[in-house]
């Protein structure tokens, strides 16, 4: 299959994640299935389509999850989750309430911390990739 045929089969775009991270890999799995029924593929930062389709260095790409959305566009950070909880029913509310400007300090905050230690909790809770 082409690269161009592979990353038009999600319909809402593909989430992109650290595949070397033990705590982001498994999260994914856990939600892979929810994730493909709301119309997101799920990819590894790593997989070698992925630097070529956003023309960014693989060091630069590893900072943050990223959405490539369907329509081309690239969402990264704590914004990805807000996307993905917004096309999702149940998770919806999760959205309204951290798009308010105090909540989504809150959540960015939390996310960049997060997104700094991610190994360090794989490491410590023996989460492997």
């Amino acid at each position: 299959m082409s690269v161009a045929a592979e990353i038009r089969v999600p319909i809402n775009g593909w989430i992109l994640y650290d595949g070397g991270c033990g705590f982001c890999s498994r999260w994914v799995k856990f939600w892979e299935s929810t994730l493909r029924r709301t119309g997101f593929g799920v990819a590894a930062l790593q997989e070698p389509w992925v630097a070529s389709q956003l023309g960014m260095p693989i060091d630069d790409l590893l900072v943050d999850i990223r959405l490539l959305t369907g329509t081309g566009g690239l969402i990264s950070g704590a914004d990805v989750y807000l996307a993905v909880a917004r096309r999702i029913w149940w998770a919806w509310p999760f959205y309204a309430i951290f798009s308010l400007p105090g909540f989504y300090w809150v959540i960015c905050a939390g996310y960049r911390w997060f997104a700094r230690n991610r190994h360090r909790v794989s490491q410590s809770c023996h989460l492997q990739p």
